[in-house]
Protein backbone atom coordinates (compact mmCIF):
# COMPACT_ATOMS: atom_id res chain seq x y z
CA UNK A 1 0.00 0.00 0.00
CA UNK A 2 2.83 2.09 0.08
CA UNK A 3 4.37 3.47 -3.34
CA UNK A 4 3.93 6.72 -5.28
CA UNK A 5 0.67 8.77 -5.51
CA UNK A 6 0.46 7.67 -8.83
CA UNK A 7 -1.04 4.60 -7.46
CA UNK A 8 -3.70 6.93 -5.63
CA UNK A 9 -4.59 8.98 -8.23
CA UNK A 10 -5.59 6.44 -10.76
CA UNK A 11 -8.04 4.25 -9.61
CA UNK A 12 -11.00 2.12 -11.35
CA UNK A 13 -9.48 2.75 -14.54
CA UNK A 14 -10.51 6.41 -14.92
CA UNK A 15 -9.41 8.26 -17.51
CA UNK A 16 -9.51 12.11 -15.22
CA UNK A 17 -7.05 11.74 -11.91
CA UNK A 18 -9.23 12.26 -9.07
CA UNK A 19 -8.37 14.79 -6.35
CA UNK A 20 -5.82 13.42 -3.87
CA UNK A 21 -6.03 14.81 -0.60
CA UNK A 22 -3.42 14.16 2.19
CA UNK A 23 -4.20 13.28 5.24
CA UNK A 24 -2.41 13.59 8.91
CA UNK A 25 -3.83 10.38 10.31
CA UNK A 26 -2.17 11.78 13.94
CA UNK A 27 -3.05 15.28 15.13
CA UNK A 28 -6.45 14.41 16.31
CA UNK A 29 -7.63 13.84 19.93
CA UNK A 30 -9.95 10.83 19.39
CA UNK A 31 -6.48 9.13 17.36
CA UNK A 32 -6.06 7.82 13.99
CA UNK A 33 -9.12 5.13 13.66
CA UNK A 34 -11.33 8.62 13.73
CA UNK A 35 -9.47 9.73 10.64
CA UNK A 36 -9.87 6.76 8.90
CA UNK A 37 -13.43 6.22 9.58
CA UNK A 38 -14.23 10.18 8.29
CA UNK A 39 -12.08 9.43 4.98
CA UNK A 40 -13.94 6.46 4.93
CA UNK A 41 -17.29 8.43 4.50
CA UNK A 42 -15.96 10.97 1.88
CA UNK A 43 -14.36 7.92 -0.06
CA UNK A 44 -18.31 6.65 0.17
CA UNK A 45 -19.94 9.70 -1.02
CA UNK A 46 -17.20 10.72 -3.91
CA UNK A 47 -15.22 8.19 -6.07
CA UNK A 48 -13.23 11.33 -7.27
CA UNK A 49 -11.06 11.47 -4.19
CA UNK A 50 -7.79 9.35 -3.30
CA UNK A 51 -6.17 9.93 -0.09
CA UNK A 52 -2.24 9.94 0.64
CA UNK A 53 -2.26 8.90 4.90
CA UNK A 54 0.32 9.80 6.81
CA UNK A 55 1.21 7.91 9.91
CA UNK A 56 2.98 5.11 11.60
CA UNK A 57 2.38 2.34 8.96
CA UNK A 58 1.34 -0.17 11.73
CA UNK A 59 -1.38 1.48 12.81
CA UNK A 60 -2.93 2.92 9.70
CA UNK A 61 -2.87 -0.33 7.57
CA UNK A 62 -5.15 -2.46 9.61
CA UNK A 63 -7.56 0.43 9.84
CA UNK A 64 -7.70 0.96 6.25
CA UNK A 65 -8.01 -2.49 5.54
CA UNK A 66 -11.30 -2.58 7.68
CA UNK A 67 -13.00 -0.30 5.18
CA UNK A 68 -14.80 -1.74 2.67
CA UNK A 69 -13.57 0.03 -0.72
CA UNK A 70 -10.74 1.94 1.44
CA UNK A 71 -7.51 -0.06 0.76
CA UNK A 72 -7.23 0.77 -3.57
CA UNK A 73 -8.03 4.98 -2.70
CA UNK A 74 -5.70 5.13 -0.09
CA UNK A 75 -1.51 5.11 -0.25
CA UNK A 76 -0.01 5.15 3.30
CA UNK A 77 3.35 7.03 3.93
CA UNK A 78 4.76 5.72 7.17
CA UNK A 79 5.43 8.83 9.59
CA UNK A 80 6.85 8.24 13.29
CA UNK A 81 6.75 10.97 14.66
CA UNK A 82 3.66 12.66 15.73
CA UNK A 83 2.85 17.15 17.04
CA UNK A 84 1.14 17.33 20.08
CA UNK A 85 -1.09 19.68 20.95
CA UNK A 86 1.19 20.62 23.24
CA UNK A 87 4.28 21.01 21.13
CA UNK A 88 5.56 24.60 20.68
CA UNK A 89 5.34 25.89 16.69
CA UNK A 90 8.73 27.16 17.02
CA UNK A 91 10.29 23.29 18.28
CA UNK A 92 7.91 21.78 15.65
CA UNK A 93 9.87 23.73 13.01
CA UNK A 94 13.21 22.67 14.41
CA UNK A 95 12.27 19.30 14.79
CA UNK A 96 9.21 18.21 13.11
CA UNK A 97 10.53 17.07 9.99
CA UNK A 98 9.64 13.09 10.56
CA UNK A 99 6.14 13.61 11.97
CA UNK A 100 2.53 13.09 10.30
CA UNK A 101 2.09 16.51 9.39
CA UNK A 102 5.23 17.56 7.72
CA UNK A 103 4.83 14.80 6.07
CA UNK A 104 1.00 15.70 5.22
CA UNK A 105 2.31 18.87 4.04
CA UNK A 106 5.35 17.65 2.06
CA UNK A 107 3.11 15.90 -0.10
CA UNK A 108 1.30 19.10 -1.34
CA UNK A 109 4.55 20.35 -1.78
CA UNK A 110 5.66 17.47 -4.16
CA UNK A 111 2.74 18.34 -6.36
CA UNK A 112 1.65 14.62 -4.77
CA UNK A 113 -1.85 15.76 -3.43
CA UNK A 114 -4.13 18.72 -3.92
CA UNK A 115 -4.49 19.49 -0.55
CA UNK A 116 -3.90 18.61 3.02
CA UNK A 117 -6.60 18.41 5.88
CA UNK A 118 -4.85 18.41 9.71
CA UNK A 119 -6.59 18.11 13.06
CA UNK A 120 -3.85 18.60 14.81
CA UNK A 121 -2.27 22.01 16.97
CA UNK A 122 -3.41 24.96 14.73
CA UNK A 123 -0.21 26.86 15.38
CA UNK A 124 2.44 24.07 14.73
CA UNK A 125 0.13 23.84 11.08
CA UNK A 126 0.60 27.04 10.65
CA UNK A 127 4.01 27.32 11.19
CA UNK A 128 5.08 24.40 9.47
CA UNK A 129 2.68 25.40 6.49
CA UNK A 130 4.63 28.19 5.87
CA UNK A 131 7.59 26.68 6.14
CA UNK A 132 7.22 24.22 3.44
CA UNK A 133 4.59 25.64 1.13
CA UNK A 134 5.47 29.49 1.94
CA UNK A 135 3.36 32.47 1.76
CA UNK A 136 1.85 34.24 -1.90
CA UNK A 137 3.62 36.91 -3.19
CA UNK A 138 2.28 40.37 -1.62
CA UNK A 139 1.24 38.54 1.76
CA UNK A 140 2.41 39.48 5.01
CA UNK A 141 0.57 37.22 7.11
CA UNK A 142 -1.84 33.90 6.07
CA UNK A 143 -5.08 34.03 7.79
CA UNK A 144 -7.49 31.55 9.08
CA UNK A 145 -10.55 31.83 6.93
CA UNK A 146 -14.24 29.85 8.50
CA UNK A 147 -18.02 29.42 8.01
CA UNK A 148 -20.21 31.08 10.27
CA UNK A 149 -23.64 30.51 10.19
CA UNK A 150 -25.52 33.17 8.96
CA UNK A 151 -29.05 34.88 7.87
CA UNK A 152 -27.66 35.18 4.26
CA UNK A 153 -29.30 33.19 1.16
CA UNK A 154 -25.84 31.41 1.02
CA UNK A 155 -26.82 30.30 4.78
CA UNK A 156 -22.55 31.16 5.55
CA UNK A 157 -20.27 34.52 6.45
CA UNK A 158 -16.75 33.81 5.69
CA UNK A 159 -14.76 35.40 8.87
CA UNK A 160 -10.73 35.55 8.98
CA UNK A 161 -8.57 35.91 10.87
CA UNK A 162 -9.15 33.65 13.28
CA UNK A 163 -6.43 32.91 15.09
CA UNK A 164 -3.43 32.41 12.68
CA UNK A 165 -1.86 35.32 14.29
CA UNK A 166 -3.08 38.17 16.89
CA UNK A 167 -1.76 41.19 15.50
CA UNK A 168 -2.82 42.69 12.08
CA UNK A 169 -2.27 46.23 10.70
CA UNK A 170 -4.22 48.03 7.96
CA UNK A 171 -2.17 46.40 5.00
CA UNK A 172 -3.13 42.52 6.50
CA UNK A 173 -6.64 43.53 6.68
CA UNK A 174 -6.77 44.62 3.55
CA UNK A 175 -5.13 41.31 2.65
CA UNK A 176 -7.72 39.57 4.55
CA UNK A 177 -9.93 41.46 2.45
CA UNK A 178 -8.68 40.46 -0.93
CA UNK A 179 -8.59 36.73 0.18
CA UNK A 180 -11.85 36.26 2.08
CA UNK A 181 -13.59 37.69 -1.12
CA UNK A 182 -11.81 35.18 -3.23
CA UNK A 183 -12.92 32.25 -0.85
CA UNK A 184 -16.37 33.57 -1.27
CA UNK A 185 -16.15 33.96 -4.67
CA UNK A 186 -15.11 30.40 -5.32
CA UNK A 187 -17.04 28.81 -2.93
CA UNK A 188 -20.33 30.48 -2.65
CA UNK A 189 -20.80 31.60 -6.62
CA UNK A 190 -20.99 34.84 -5.41
CA UNK A 191 -19.31 37.31 -7.99
CA UNK A 192 -19.34 40.67 -6.03
CA UNK A 193 -19.12 39.52 -2.04
CA UNK A 194 -19.90 42.23 0.67
CA UNK A 195 -17.18 42.80 2.64
CA UNK A 196 -17.41 44.28 6.39
CA UNK A 197 -14.81 45.29 9.05
CA UNK A 198 -15.35 44.58 12.10
CA UNK A 199 -15.28 47.29 15.05
CA UNK A 200 -16.82 48.04 18.08
CA UNK A 201 -19.42 50.16 16.11
CA UNK A 202 -20.79 51.29 12.21
CA UNK A 203 -19.53 55.05 12.63
CA UNK A 204 -16.41 55.91 10.79
CA UNK A 205 -15.19 57.75 14.00
CA UNK A 206 -15.08 54.60 16.06
CA UNK A 207 -12.23 52.13 16.60
CA UNK A 208 -8.70 51.76 16.82
CA UNK A 209 -6.25 53.60 14.55
CA UNK A 210 -5.59 51.00 12.44
CA UNK A 211 -8.92 50.12 11.58
CA UNK A 212 -9.44 53.52 10.50
CA UNK A 213 -6.73 53.26 8.17
CA UNK A 214 -8.08 49.88 7.36
CA UNK A 215 -11.60 51.23 6.16
CA UNK A 216 -10.20 53.59 3.97
CA UNK A 217 -7.78 51.78 1.80
CA UNK A 218 -10.26 48.53 1.99
CA UNK A 219 -12.77 51.29 0.43
CA UNK A 220 -10.33 52.25 -1.68
CA UNK A 221 -9.62 48.97 -3.42
CA UNK A 222 -13.03 47.81 -3.60
CA UNK A 223 -13.35 48.37 -6.97
CA UNK A 224 -10.22 47.31 -8.14
CA UNK A 225 -10.71 43.69 -5.74
CA UNK A 226 -14.60 42.42 -7.08
CA UNK A 227 -15.98 43.25 -4.16
CA UNK A 228 -18.27 46.18 -2.34
CA UNK A 229 -17.05 47.38 1.25
CA UNK A 230 -20.18 47.96 3.31
CA UNK A 231 -18.19 49.40 6.02
CA UNK A 232 -17.58 48.71 9.49
CA UNK A 233 -19.91 45.93 11.20
CA UNK A 234 -20.27 45.02 14.65
CA UNK A 235 -20.17 41.62 16.53
CA UNK A 236 -24.16 40.64 16.35
CA UNK A 237 -23.79 41.14 12.21
CA UNK A 238 -21.10 37.97 12.25
CA UNK A 239 -24.44 35.63 11.55
CA UNK A 240 -26.35 38.68 9.82
CA UNK A 241 -26.83 39.48 6.45
CA UNK A 242 -25.34 42.78 5.97
CA UNK A 243 -21.82 41.25 4.53
CA UNK A 244 -20.51 38.31 2.95
CA UNK A 245 -16.93 38.14 4.19
CA UNK A 246 -16.20 39.99 7.91
CA UNK A 247 -12.47 40.97 8.65
CA UNK A 248 -10.86 40.75 11.99
CA UNK A 249 -7.34 40.24 13.48
CA UNK A 250 -6.73 36.91 14.64
CA UNK A 251 -7.31 37.44 18.53
CA UNK A 252 -10.80 38.80 17.86
CA UNK A 253 -11.58 36.52 15.47
CA UNK A 254 -10.84 34.00 17.54
CA UNK A 255 -12.48 35.28 20.92
CA UNK A 256 -15.91 35.23 18.64
CA UNK A 257 -15.28 31.97 16.72
CA UNK A 258 -14.62 30.15 20.51
CA UNK A 259 -17.92 32.08 21.83
CA UNK A 260 -19.99 31.04 18.86
CA UNK A 261 -19.09 27.41 19.42
CA UNK A 262 -19.77 27.85 22.88
CA UNK A 263 -23.27 29.49 22.40
CA UNK A 264 -24.16 26.39 20.30
CA UNK A 265 -23.56 24.00 22.37
CA UNK A 266 -25.65 26.21 25.19
CA UNK A 267 -28.33 26.38 22.88
CA UNK A 268 -28.62 22.70 21.98
CA UNK A 269 -28.13 21.51 26.09
CA UNK A 270 -30.93 24.40 27.00
CA UNK A 271 -33.27 22.87 23.96
CA UNK A 272 -32.57 19.04 24.98
CA UNK A 273 -33.62 20.16 28.79
CA UNK A 274 -36.83 22.46 27.97
CA UNK A 275 -38.24 19.59 25.81
CA UNK A 276 -37.73 16.44 28.16
CA UNK A 277 -39.09 18.91 31.16
CA UNK A 278 -42.19 16.99 31.22
CA UNK A 279 -44.22 14.61 29.39
CA UNK A 280 -46.28 17.03 27.39
CA UNK A 281 -43.45 18.75 25.90
CA UNK A 282 -41.71 15.38 25.28
CA UNK A 283 -44.75 14.68 23.43
CA UNK A 284 -44.22 17.80 21.26
CA UNK A 285 -40.37 17.46 20.91
CA UNK A 286 -41.74 14.06 19.17
CA UNK A 287 -43.80 16.29 16.99
CA UNK A 288 -41.33 19.05 16.08
CA UNK A 289 -38.84 15.83 15.40
CA UNK A 290 -38.17 16.98 11.93
CA UNK A 291 -37.79 20.90 13.06
CA UNK A 292 -35.82 20.03 15.15
CA UNK A 293 -33.22 17.94 13.28
CA UNK A 294 -33.07 20.66 10.75
CA UNK A 295 -32.13 23.09 13.51
CA UNK A 296 -29.70 21.08 14.98
CA UNK A 297 -28.12 20.62 11.66
CA UNK A 298 -28.33 24.15 11.36
CA UNK A 299 -25.83 24.41 13.85
CA UNK A 300 -24.05 21.65 13.96
CA UNK A 301 -20.15 22.78 13.43
CA UNK A 302 -18.75 19.35 12.47
CA UNK A 303 -20.86 20.18 9.09
CA UNK A 304 -18.95 23.65 8.69
CA UNK A 305 -15.83 22.19 10.22
CA UNK A 306 -12.42 23.19 8.91
CA UNK A 307 -10.77 26.79 8.63
CA UNK A 308 -8.73 26.99 5.64
CA UNK A 309 -5.54 28.59 5.52
CA UNK A 310 -5.34 31.83 3.20
CA UNK A 311 -2.53 33.00 1.85
CA UNK A 312 -0.20 30.11 1.30
CA UNK A 313 1.04 27.91 -1.95
CA UNK A 314 -1.45 25.20 -1.23
CA UNK A 315 -4.57 24.54 0.12
CA UNK A 316 -4.64 23.97 3.78
CA UNK A 317 -7.88 22.93 6.15
CA UNK A 318 -7.58 22.86 10.05
CA UNK A 319 -9.84 20.55 11.14
CA UNK A 320 -11.23 20.97 14.82
CA UNK A 321 -8.91 18.69 16.87
CA UNK A 322 -11.52 17.19 18.72
CA UNK A 323 -13.36 15.99 15.26
CA UNK A 324 -15.33 13.29 14.96
CA UNK A 325 -15.56 10.96 11.66
CA UNK A 326 -18.27 13.56 10.31
CA UNK A 327 -16.20 16.39 11.17
CA UNK A 328 -13.10 14.92 9.29
CA UNK A 329 -15.37 14.10 6.20
CA UNK A 330 -16.55 17.82 6.43
CA UNK A 331 -13.50 18.82 6.26
CA UNK A 332 -11.77 16.75 3.33
CA UNK A 333 -15.17 17.96 1.22
CA UNK A 334 -13.86 21.38 1.67
CA UNK A 335 -10.08 20.32 0.94
CA UNK A 336 -11.77 18.47 -2.30
CA UNK A 337 -13.70 21.39 -3.50
CA UNK A 338 -11.72 24.06 -3.23
CA UNK A 339 -8.55 21.91 -4.68
CA UNK A 340 -11.24 21.21 -7.91
CA UNK A 341 -12.11 24.67 -8.49
CA UNK A 342 -8.35 25.26 -8.37
CA UNK A 343 -9.05 28.13 -5.66
CA UNK A 344 -5.15 28.10 -5.20
CA UNK A 345 -4.35 29.54 -8.44
CA UNK A 346 -7.17 32.03 -8.17
CA UNK A 347 -6.37 33.20 -5.22
CA UNK A 348 -2.97 34.53 -5.98
CA UNK A 349 -3.99 36.13 -9.42
CA UNK A 350 -6.59 37.92 -7.43
CA UNK A 351 -3.92 39.17 -4.68
CA UNK A 352 -1.60 39.57 -7.18
CA UNK A 353 -3.55 42.00 -9.92
CA UNK A 354 -4.45 44.23 -6.47
CA UNK A 355 -1.82 44.41 -3.88
CA UNK A 356 2.07 44.97 -5.57
CA UNK A 357 4.17 41.72 -5.14
CA UNK A 358 6.91 42.05 -3.15
CA UNK A 359 10.09 39.77 -3.96
CA UNK A 360 11.46 40.44 -0.82
CA UNK A 361 9.63 40.24 2.83
CA UNK A 362 10.86 42.35 5.73
CA UNK A 363 10.26 39.99 8.48
CA UNK A 364 12.00 36.29 7.91
CA UNK A 365 9.62 34.05 7.21
CA UNK A 366 10.80 31.60 9.58
CA UNK A 367 10.78 34.19 12.64
CA UNK A 368 7.09 34.92 11.75
CA UNK A 369 5.79 31.71 11.86
CA UNK A 370 7.55 30.78 15.59
CA UNK A 371 5.63 33.63 16.69
CA UNK A 372 2.38 31.95 16.01
CA UNK A 373 0.24 30.43 18.73
CA UNK A 374 3.00 30.28 21.15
Amino acid sequence: MTGTSQSARAQNGRTTLPIVISVDAMGGDAGPAVVVEGIAKSAAKNPDIGFILHGPIEQLEPLVLRKRGLKNRVEIRDARDVVTMEDKPSQVMRHGKGTSMWSALEAVKSGDADGVVSCGNTGALMALSMLRLRKLPGINRPAIAILWPSLNPQGFNVMLDVGADVKADANDLLQFALMGTSYVRNSMDIDCPRVGLLNVGTEEHKGRSELKEAYQIISDSADTGGFEFTGFVEGSDIPGNVADVIVTDGFTGNVAIKTGEGTASLLRTALRDAFEHSFLSRLAAILAYTSLSRLSKRIDPRRVNGGVFLGLNGIVVKSHGGSDATGVSAAVKLAFHLAQQGFGEKLAARVASVLPLTQDNPAPETTQAADISE
